[in-house]
């Protein structure tokens, strides 16, 4: 539906930064598409590892954006997308 309708570009936001997010921004690059991801329109929550290690939701979050960042997304604020427009 996208490339039908001449869409090259994505904008993304939302929740869960380590899932949902990933896997959208991920398989948008790996498409061709222009991605941005919007590290303040996007977060996620603390999780329990399998050593039940508690892994703070912000540590997670920056991580998910770091490795994203470059590869398969820009990651941009809201305000740097909004003054782009």
């Amino acid at each position: 539906m996208l490339k039908s309708n001449g869409i090259s570009s994505l904008v993304i936001a939302g929740l869960t930064t380590n899932h949902c997010i990933s896997t959208t921004v991920r398989m948008a690059g790996n498409l061709g598409y222009e991605t941005s991801l919007i590290s303040d329109a996007t977060a996620t929550f603390d999780r329990i590892g399998v050593n039940d290690e508690k892994f703070d939701s912000e540590l997670l979050h920056q991580t998910t954006l770091a490795s994203l960042n470059g590869e398969f997304a820009e990651v941009l604020t809201t305000r740097a997308v909004v003054e782009g427009m």
